[in-house]
């Protein structure tokens, strides 16, 4: 079990860890310190104690928080994913058919959904310009 000098808010505290733990300890130490160093910036006037506490509830405030958030994202995740699972267990839609004058017969034939969209934008537009024609004429 090796013995490590950590720094906390300008004060170096010798700590025993696991083997293999020293970075897991050493990030620990660092997020620690910056609350400290939050709180001695502020000007407080804190025992070493008080410092440690305050530090530590601060660090906690924030932990509560990012749980919250993670319960919260992970209730959209999983709202998500029914609606995924549920959309994909709909049956695909049949496709749409439209009557097309081929040759003087009329045959029914599977047009792309993009080509009937822009023939909807282009007999709009020529609605729209014979239109203005007639309010000009």
């Amino acid at each position: 079990m090796p013995d490590m000098t950590i720094e906390i808010g300008g004060k170096s505290f010798t700590v025993a860890c696991q083997d293999g733990e020293e970075g897991y300890l050493t990030a620990a130490a660092e997020l620690l310190n910056r609350e400290a160093q939050t709180l001695l910036q502020s000007g407080a006037r804190l025992t070493q104690d008080r410092m440690l506490l305050m530090a530590g509830l601060m660090l906690a405030d924030k932990s509560i928080s990012a749980d919250e958030e993670l319960r919260a994202l992970d209730r959209r995740l999983a709202q998500q994913t029914k609606q995924i699972d549920e959309l994909r267990a709909r049956p695909a839609p049949d496709p749409e058919t439209r009557e097309v004058v081929k040759e003087v017969e009329v045959v029914k034939e599977v047009v792309p959904d993009a080509a009937v969209e822009r023939l909807d934008a282009l007999a709009a537009r020529a609605e729209a310009l014979a239109a203005k024609v007639r309010e000009a004429g």
